[in-house]
């Protein structure tokens, strides 16, 4: 029976997506958070009334969501990152291109 795989260059194409996706989710990131961070006085203090900004719990709140906002997206993005820079295992190679290969056959 003949093996039916992608190509190098297919192979290569679906690869160089992938990277590029992850680059743009990190200037996503980047921008957004760094511009977060940056504004948040500027911002919380033009938005919000004088009793909003008198009371500590509502500040607090609002500082958790500026920084817990990077830190959340950050795991995301390794997570992201992991998945597009580091390869599979070996078993989870084989086991798609049996997969294929089952499927082949049965058609």
């Amino acid at each position: 029976m003949k093996k039916v795989s992608l190509t190098k260059l297919e192979r290569a194409k679906k690869r160089v997506a992938a990277i590029k996706g992850f680059y743009n989710h990190l200037v996503a990131y980047l921008v957004i958070n760094l511009a977060i961070i940056l504004f948040k006085e500027t911002v919380v203090v033009s938005v919000l009334s004088k009793e909003a900004l008198g009371s500590p719990e509502f500040l607090n709140w609002i500082d958790w969501n500026v920084y817990g906002t990077p830190i959340l997206w950050g795991i995301g993005l390794a997570i992201h990152g992991l998945v597009v820079f580091s390869s599979r295992p070996k078993f989870i190679k084989n086991w798609e291109q049996q997969k294929i290969q089952e499927f082949m056959n049965q058609e």
